[in-house]
This record gives C-alpha cells, structure tokens and sequence, in this order.
C-alpha cells in the first residue's frame, strides 16, 4: 500500500489584488441594469425600438412584434425606463419610447473596465 507523502511546507496560492474590485453598491446598481436585459422580450423590445425611425416607436408598434399584452409590454417598457435604456414620452393617448443613445455601450464599457483581468506583475 502506497504512503502519502511527508507534509510540505504550504505555498502562497493567492495573488494579490492588482486594481479595484467592484464595491457592494456598484454590483447591486450594475446587477439590475444587467437584469433588465436579461428577459428575450426585452432584448426583443430594445431591438424593436432600434429598427425604427430615428431609434424611436410608439407603444403600439411593439405589441404584436412581441406577441404579449399591452399591459405585459408597458410592464418590460417601464422595467427599460427604469434601467435607463429607454426614455417615455406621451403623446396624446399613446406613449412613445425612444433609445438612450449609447445606454448599452456605456454598460458594456463599465463591464469591460470592472472584469478586464489585471496585468500581471512580476516578482
């Protein structure tokens, strides 16, 4: 029967922290962003509303493309209002919903500076 080997002395296995890690208040802000987008009807919507003229549609262009109520539509309107990807703006009875330029752009770039690994630094 085979032995297990002497114990060794331990070895450092953590590297240092080489920039600033995402604070609680950042992670829960970017988590809800991130969340608003993470619904296909949505992603759906946004894209939607990017096909149109000029980045912007009226409520009732975008019920039957998604193929939910009105109701169901105005609640995933509302949820990328909220998260700052689309503005509102009424118009008589109907709401129209207009692309905030570079909304996801902005996220992304966020994304890319938080998670970007760290150059690593030699010893």
């Amino acid at each position: 029967m085979a032995r297990d080997p002497l114990p060794t002395a331990p070895t450092a296995c953590c590297t240092p922290q080489a920039g600033t890690a995402l604070d609680p208040e950042d992670a829960e802000r970017t988590a809800r962003t991130l969340k608003a987008l993470a619904d296909p009807a949505r992603l759906r919507l946004l894209s939607i509303i990017a096909a149109h003229d000029g980045g912007e549609a009226c409520v009732c262009d975008l019920v039957d493309p998604v193929g939910l109520s009105q109701p169901t539509v105005s609640h995933h309107l509302k949820v990328l209002t909220e998260a700052g990807f689309v503005t509102r703006e009424k118009r008589g009875v109907w709401a129209y919903y207009t692309l905030v330029p570079d909304a996801v752009d902005g996220l992304l770039t966020h994304l890319g500076h938080l998670l970007a690994p760290r150059p690593s630094t030699s010893r």
